[in-house]
């Protein structure tokens, strides 16, 4: 996927948060890159700080968030995950719990 170039005002290059965005898990690498090749560069500065927080998580409880397996406590951080999961529609019903706990 072609990304936009990163605009003066991203205070974190485009292409940092596409290498933090592949995680070694296809469906995440999908659903991450996804989101921040197509509403990342229309994203509030709040919604981009929510989606450099989430890189920030472990791969299993990310992977729970965006499977849905788990939502999040904070409703900016669980908006955020419902926009990254409804932009792709990889996942249209929660994964079985599987190894993720």
């Amino acid at each position: 996927m072609p990304m936009p170039p990163a605009g003066p005002s991203d205070p974190v290059p485009r292409a940092r948060l596409a290498w933090r965005c592949r995680r070694g898990m296809k469906e995440l690498d999908l659903l991450l890159l996804g989101w921040l090749n197509g509403q990342y560069p229309g994203a509030t500065a709040a919604c981009r700080e929510q989606f450099e927080a989430l890189l920030e998580l472990p791969d299993p409880q990310l992977a729970r968030y965006l499977l849905g397996l788990e939502y999040p406590a904070g409703a900016e951080m669980a908006a955020l995950v419902e926009s990254i999961r409804g932009d792709q529609r990889i996942m249209s019903t929660p994964a079985a719990a599987g190894n993720l706990r």
